[in-house]
């Protein structure tokens, strides 16, 4: 496929409406592939982005997560910013954050939860890309828990977060998709599963699809000599 990267990863995106615990389901799935490949180079990143971009960009993460967040700058930010010599734009931040994330797709034996990381790391070969997603009052009950939250908190937070996560993912695409189905390898239904047992159904997966890309190269090369 044109613009496919082979030389990447590998690497493991975890997409999730809100609520779906995929940060947990990482941290689980790390340790799950970790042992199952006798390596410790596994690990998974969140916050670690934004922190890469904003150094990057010389300002502090809250500009970068206001851009994550989907916030528009207003006129006396930008004004403020200005002043103080530290004005980064909308595109600037973007392209920094697609940077970090490239070159954590580099590095390989990554997960990368969120972020937009799907919409980076789909080229690349050596990749599996999760969508979590889970009924909405099971989400909303979820989080109410987890934030102490009312129900009527709980319902604006999940569909607020979850439209800002949608956007996330079409602004780092080349082109704007009509859905964004055809990205995810497997959705999961977290209702369905405890977050140990959706890491070890990724780690198998993961494993399944090692031994597709292997054969798909095996192939390739067997083409090149006829």
């Amino acid at each position: 496929m044109k613009g496919r990267q082979h030389d990447c990863g590998p690497v493991v995106t975890i997409s999730r409406q809100t609520g779906c615990d995929a940060v947990a389901v990482a941290r689980s799935l790390a340790g799950k592939l970790n042992r199952r490949y006798e390596t410790s180079a596994w690990h998974w990143i969140d916050k670690e982005v934004l922190m890469n971009a904003a150094r990057q960009l010389e300002t502090d993460t809250s500009r970068v997560e206001s851009y994550i967040a989907g916030h528009e700058l207003s006129g006396l930010s930008e004004m403020l910013m200005a002043v103080s010599g530290r004005f980064v734009s909308d595109m600037k931040v973007r392209k920094v954050i697609r940077e970090v994330l490239l070159t954590i797709c580099n590095e390989g034996e990554a997960i990368i939860v969120g972020r937009g990381g799907v919409s980076v790391a789909h080229k690349v070969v050596n990749s599996l890309h999760i969508r979590l997603v889970a009924p909405f009052y099971w989400r909303v009950e979820n989080i109410m828990k987890k934030r102490n939250l009312t129900i009527e908190e709980a319902e604006e937070f999940v569909v607020d977060t979850d439209e800002k996560r949608y956007n996330l993912i079409v602004n780092f695409m080349d082109k704007k998709p009509l859905n964004l189905d055809y990205l995810f390898d497997a959705t999961i239904n977290r209702s369905s599963y405890s977050v140990d047992q959706i890491a070890e159904i990724i780690t198998v997966m993961y494993g399944k699809r090692v031994e597709a890309i292997k054969n798909l190269s095996q192939d390739s090369e067997l083409m090149k000599r006829y």
